[in-house]
């Protein structure tokens, strides 16, 4: 599990072996806990997020889109 970028109470971060999968993001705050695809933005699955912290997640995940996809991107090949 590597962490990309914390914001606020936010972690975003991915595992090292997720085989077949387009780039993702995990994001977890205390016991909630949410995927999404990193190209295009798009919710995969969430556990506990309520809609308006989904939303704040996923505008933070559209202005740290490059970095989230790069550091991806380089640590999966």
């Amino acid at each position: 599990m590597s962490t990309v970028l914390r914001s606020g109470p936010y972690r975003f971060y991915f595992y090292s072996h997720e085989p077949n999968e387009p780039p993702h993001i995990h994001v977890d705050r205390d016991e909630s806990s949410c995927k999404i695809w990193l190209s295009p933005v798009a919710m995969s699955s969430n556990l506990g997020f309520s809609a308006r912290e989904l939303r704040e997640i996923e505008r933070l995940v559209q202005l740290n889109g490059d970095t989230l996809l790069k550091a991806w991107r380089e640590f999966h090949g």
